[in-house]
């Protein structure tokens, strides 16, 4: 979630002649001042003015998730010594839940994380547990708690999942969605989760059938996190689900394909079938690299003509592969869309691709022999070399 949330504010909100800082946009001067007078209100002893200064005045030294943390330390501070009477003043001072008449796309204000922060790491105790587990719903309907709510499934799995099982059926879409996302056994930027699948589907069971797309996203991606390390679990599972009639149609193709994704790219020949890419009766004919000798910072360009060879028209989804050369002279493969199609019969289609070989924050680029190798329905086609400088 966080990931596409910091997508999307760089997509609308960056200038071409300013650089933006995201931690400065989520995290700033006027949004502290704003939580601090909510507080205030519900909270006359509050030390307002104080805690803006001490917050805001040690940003510039921290990243975005440190921010996070770095409020909540002082929201400990100048809170009430009682946990419970400090948590009873953060959850009065919360702003109305985000509109529950949407369906996606409302990630609500990322200010509040720090009260998510503040339940795990001040919360997670047995004597609290009932208190916690409930702010934190009530937390989530503002901004996420999908990182608080991991060290009590850490803790306390038993009593939180039985919980969670209970927030299925929660009437705002940001709870129920919680269940799945939070769950997730490779949630960005979170720690890792002592429980397994075998504690999680049950949960997903009860919510692939959600009609809000916030949710049926996250059951999804958790599919695909279950992917990973259990293909076949997770391509038995969506088969039933389908053939349940439980969810509509264009909602199901969704969650297949977006609970498919990684084994798709893998080749996966179930995960294939199952999305209809069943059938490898094609050729592959004229690949070329039209840029054999590429520069760091351009386009590396390519094209084939794909042509059907099967008797009865059929889907197929083509990828290519980039074999990235490291710095200790091996390659990593990096898995990317092409084009997916329907052909006829012996029916043929052009297919052409321009892939920038920028520099990146995600990936240092290494100069030397690289490979592009074409993949149809996860069947392995030619692979041809470039040069990268």
């Amino acid at each position: 979630m966080y990931l596409n949330f910091a997508i999307e504010i760089n997509r609308n909100l960056m200038l071409k002649t300013q650089k933006f800082s995201l931690k400065d946009h989520l995290f700033n001067e006027v949004k502290v001042k704003k939580l601090a007078k909510d507080i205030k209100t519900v909270y006359p002893e509050f030390q307002e003015k104080k805690f803006v200064k001490v917050v805001v005045g040690k940003f510039p030294q921290l990243e975005l998730m440190q921010r996070i943390a770095h409020i909540s330390t002082m929201l400990r501070q100048y809170l009430p010594p009682d946990y419970l009477q400090a948590l009873a003043v953060l959850v009065a001072s919360l702003p109305a839940p985000c509109d529950p008449t949407k369906s996606d796309d409302d990630f609500g204000e990322f200010i509040y994380a720090p009260y998510g922060h503040f339940v795990s790491e001040y919360g997670c105790e047995k004597r609290y547990l009932k208190q916690s587990l409930t702010a934190i719903k009530e937390i989530t309907q503002r901004f996420s708690c999908e990182w608080a709510i991991r060290n009590y499934l850490n803790t306390f799995s038993k009593e939180t999942l039985a919980e969670l099982k209970k927030w299925t059926k929660d009437p705002h879409y940001h709870v129920r969605r919680l269940v799945s996302e939070g769950t997730r056994p490779n949630l960005p930027w979170a720690k890792k989760v002592s429980i397994t699948s075998v504690d999680t589907l049950p949960l997903l069971e009860l919510l692939y059938t959600d009609k809000t797309r916030y949710v049926t996203r996250s059951v999804a991606n958790h599919l695909n996190d279950i992917a990973k390390g259990h293909p076949s679990l997770v391509v038995e599972t969506l088969k039933r689900w389908q053939v349940s009639g439980k969810q509509n149609e264009t909602e199901m193709k969704f969650i297949l394909k977006h609970s498919l994704r990684t084994l798709v790219k893998q080749g996966n020949k179930d995960a294939l079938a199952l999305l209809g890419y069943g059938s490898t009766k094609v050729s592959l004919e004229l690949f070329v690299i039209k840029t054999p000798k590429v520069k760091i910072g351009e386009v590396l360009e390519f094209s084939c003509v794909l042509q059907s060879t099967d008797k009865t028209p059929q889907d197929f989804i083509v990828d290519y592969i980039i074999d990235f050369k490291k710095a200790n002279g091996t390659h990593a493969q990096k898995v990317h869309k092409l084009k997916a199609t329907h052909l006829k019969p012996k029916e043929k289609v052009t297919l052409t691709k321009k892939h920038p070989l920028r520099v990146m924050t995600t990936r240092t680029l290494y100069p030397g022999e690289h490979k592009v190798t074409l993949q149809v329905n996860g069947k392995l086609f030619d692979t041809h070399n470039f040069l990268l400088y």
